[in-house]
């Protein structure tokens, strides 16, 4: 019997995440589907219900319904409900229809991505900025507390919202203003854009790169464009830099072994697929 995972979101159009599993059930000889399914915030209750009736094995949730997600799921991963967000739920069997079980794979997909293209990356990490206080910014937060990086500022356009994520995660979390930027980037060793700012060639005001110390490593979860402002800007200046698409594929893996029962491979066949996809 053939097994169907879905990704939700709204929009939607934009996802790759259906090409990079089609290309998974294809290199696995998998008898399986996935497909991208447009759902309003106000109709995402009723797919929660439509999901219990197990039509689907499972499938990916992305913006603007991780938060919300998290409320609608049955049954939580313990390693990462503290996020209160969920991207990835799985279907278990329970009483007379199933579980929603929900899970965030954007922890392990951050730094999966920095592992394969900045290998050693925390090494010498003592202090991070992460841009943003949404709920990408939640898993990279903690993720850089996981691996144990010293102090990690939030910078968000609302300080309170900066402040008020550090606070519910806990650990060597802080959260201030992107007004703090000249103060805190010249002891930063390691930058993360978790916002949609790069989005259309977008960039930041005022954030001045000069100020990084010349071994900072810059990485933007954004991945359309591949090369945003900000890492042009930061190659520019002569620092390192990683993309956002891996963090894309990486985060793909654990839902696409909890589906089909194989775990994939982040080739580099499969990227270069990603990559054409891409605007330049």
């Amino acid at each position: 019997m053939t097994r169907k995972a879905f990704v939700i979101g709204h929009p939607i159009g934009h996802s790759r995440s259906p090409l990079i599993h089609r290309h998974w059930l294809d290199a696995y000889g998998i008898d399986g589907s996935y497909e991208a399914i447009e759902v309003t915030p106000d109709d995402l209750p009723a797919f929660f219900a439509r999901l219990r009736t197990g039509e689907f094995a499972g499938g990916n949730v992305t913006v603007p319904h991780k938060e919300r997600a998290f409320e609608l799921c049955d049954v939580l991963d313990p390693e990462t409900a503290h996020l209160r967000a969920v991207n990835t739920i799985e279907l278990l069997p329970g009483g007379e229809g199933f579980l929603l079980h929900g899970s965030n794979t954007d922890f392990y997909g951050f730094v999966a991505n920095l592992d394969q293209q900045a290998p050693g990356w925390s090494g010498g990490v003592q202090s991070a900025i992460v841009l943003g206080a949404g709920g990408a910014a939640r898993a990279v937060a903690a993720s850089l507390a996981a691996n144990g990086i010293e102090r990690t500022f939030i910078l968000n356009r609302t300080p309170e919202r900066a402040g008020q994520l550090a606070r519910e995660l806990g650990g060597p979390l802080q959260g201030s203003g992107l007004a703090d930027w000249p103060l805190l980037a010249p002891t930063t060793q390691l930058v993360v854009n978790t916002t949609t700012v790069g989005m259309g060639n977008t960039g930041f005001e005022r954030l001045d790169l000069t100020l990084l110390p010349a071994e900072t490593l810059v990485t933007d979860i954004v991945y359309t464009p591949l090369q945003t402002p900000l890492l042009v800007a930061a190659r520019a200046r002569g620092l390192r830099t990683v993309d956002g698409l891996g963090m894309l594929l990486h985060q793909a893996v654990p839902g696409f072994e909890k589906w089909f029962g194989v775990r994939p491979e982040v080739t580099a066949e499969l990227r270069q697929e990603i990559e054409r996809t891409l605007a330049p």
